[in-house]
């Protein structure tokens, strides 16, 4: 007698994202592979906040303009709290914190201090280059964001979903703030240098 294909025995709870093995024999519910997708996503956007939260104080420092270095100090605060959200959905999953290395944002801040190393201090030049890394970084956040919130929506943990949707707006705001100084005054000084 042919023994029936993992496919042919698995069950897929759409509620929770979940799949149950109909041979599994403990009554556990097995996460499926949608889950462990989102939490391997949720692992990489640890990593990159919490590296990003060490990057920012050095961004703060090299910025030349106040309003930018207030932007970013007052970023590094919300990133810890972003962190701090993070945890809790981790908790909120029974999942314990843990971190994967995000080569993104690696990459984008490597960009960011090559800009800080390329650029002269003092100059608006440095400040526009400043806010082009920033608002990279902030781009990378809202698409993660966006798409874990969605992805939660779709796994019905609409306590995720909100967690998630939260710092979304909040990445948002931060993209809008950076135009905005960008904008008001460090784009023109920087074209004038």
């Amino acid at each position: 007698m042919a023994t029936p294909t993992k496919a042919a025995t698995a069950q897929t709870n759409g509620r929770t994202g979940t799949k149950k093995n109909s041979g599994n024999t403990t009554g556990k519910i097995e996460p499926g592979e949608f889950h462990e997708f989102f939490i391997d996503e949720l692992k990489d956007i640890y990593w990159a906040e919490k590296h990003l939260v060490k990057a920012l104080p050095k961004m703060k420092k090299a910025a030349t303009s106040p309003e930018l270095a207030t932007a970013f100090e007052k970023h590094t605060q919300e990133t810890q709290t972003h962190i701090d959200t993070l945890e809790q959905v981790f908790q909120l999953l029974d999942e314990k914190p843990a971190a994967k290395k995000c080569d993104a944002m690696a990459g984008l801040l490597e960009e960011a201090n090559g800009i800080i190393e390329d650029t002269d201090a003092g100059t608006m030049i440095r400040d526009a280059g400043l806010i082009l890394a920033a608002q990279k970084v902030e781009h990378y956040e809202i698409a993660t964001y966006g798409t874990l919130k969605v992805f939660a929506e779709n796994m019905d943990r609409s306590d995720v979903a909100d967690l998630l949707g939260q710092t979304l707006e909040n990445e948002k705001a931060t993209d809008v703030a950076l135009t905005e100084i960008a904008v008001s005054a460090v784009n023109a000084e920087a074209a004038a240098e």
